[in-house]
C-alpha cells in the first residue's frame, strides 16, 4: 500500500515568509520550511525557512526544531515531551506524512523538510493543533473498565494470556491523533464521526473480557456517523507511528454489530 501523503501546500507560496541562514562556514546544511501562524497577530499564515547545520544538530526532526527554537527563533511554537515516541505530543505533518517529530529521522526526508501542523484541525499557533474535540471524542467512549460484579477480595480480576493479547495492541495507542487526522472521513465529519483513535479505544474495551458493559458500548456506537463513516480507506493504519491497525479494529466492531442483528 502506498504511503499516505498530503499534497504540496502550495496555497502559502504567495505569503512572504522569513529566511534564516545557517551560520557562516556550515557545510552540511538542510532547509526546514515551517508553517507559521499566530492568531493574535492578525496576519495570514506563512512559511518560514530555517537553514540548519546538521553537523551541529541531533538526528531527528524534533532535534532540529528544538535547535531552531533555542538558537534561531524562540517564537517557533510546537509541542514535545518525552522524545521517545511514547507520549504523542510532537505529532505533526512532516514531508506530507503525519508522524512524530521525535522518531522521524532527518535523513529520511529528501531535500527540504516541510513541517506543518496535523491537517484539518484548528490551529492554536504554528505547529500546535487544537485537540479539544479529539480528546472529547476519546472520553465519550468511556475508556475505563466498567463492571457490575465486585472484584475478587484477594486478587485482581483474572484474564487469560490469550485474552490479554487481544488488548495489548490497542492499549499501545498514544493518542497522538496521527491516524484520525489522516482520515478523509474524519476531515469532513469530525463533529459526528468519532474517528480511528477513539474507535480503537472503544474496541480495546469492547473486547476486554473483564469489562461487563459490552452491550452498552455497542449501543452507543449504533449511529450513522459515530462508527459507519469509516470507509476503510486505511490511511489511519498507514499513518500510525506505533504500527497499530485502527482500520481492523473498526472492521471488527462492525462485525460485532452485524452479529447482534442475527
Amino acid at each position: 500500500m502506498a504511503e499516505f501523503r498530503l499534497p504540496a501546500n502550495s496555497r502559502y507560496a504567495d505569503v512572504p515568509g522569513q529566511t534564516h541562514a545557517a551560520p557562516a562556514g556550515a557545510r552540511n546544511v538542510r532547509r526546514f520550511r515551517i508553517y507559521r501562524w499566530n492568531p493574535d497577530s492578525g496576519q495570514k499564515p506563512r512559511i518560514d525557512n530555517y537553514d540548519v547545520d546538521l553537523d551541529a544538530c541531533g538526528p531527528m526532526v524534533l532535534d532540529a526544531l528544538i535547535k531552531i527554537k533555542n538558537e534561531v527563533d524562540s517564537s517557533v511554537t510546537f509541542r514535545r515531551s518525552c522524545r521517545e515516541g511514547i507520549c504523542g505530543s510532537c505529532a505533526m505533518n512532516i514531508d506530507g506524512v503525519n508522524t512524530l517529530a521525535c522518531t522521524k529521522a532527518i535523513t529520511d526526508v529528501k531535500g527540504e523538510v516541510r513541517i506543518f501542523p496535523l491537517p484539518h484541525m484548528p490551529v492554536i499557533k504554528d505547529l500546535v493543533p487544537d485537540l479539544t474535540n479529539f480528546y472529547a471524542q476519546y472520553a465519550s467512549v468511556k475508556p475505563w473498565l466498567q463492571t457490575r460484579t465486585p472484584a475478587p477480595p484477594d486478587r485482581e480480576r483474572p484474564q487469560s494470556p490469550e485474552d490479554q493479547e487481544k488488548i495489548d495492541g490497542p492499549s499501545a495507542c498514544i493518542l497522538c491523533a496521527c491516524c484520525s487526522t489522516s482520515c478523509p472521513s474524519y476531515w469532513w465529519n469530525s463533529d459526528r464521526y468519532l474517528g480511528p483513535a477513539a474507535l480503537l479505544a472503544a474496541y480495546r474495551w469492547i473486547v476486554d473480557t473483564r469489562d461487563e458493559a459490552t452491550g452498552e458500548r455497542l449501543d452507543d456506537l449504533q449511529d450513522p456517523f459515530k462508527l459507519y463513516r469509516c470507509h476503510t480507506i486505511m490511511n489511519c493504519t498507514e499513518a500510525c507511528p506505533k504500527d497499530l491497525n485502527p482500520a481492523r479494529a473498526i472492521g471488527e466492531i462492525k462485525q460485532l454489530m452485524a452479529s447482534r442483528q442475527h
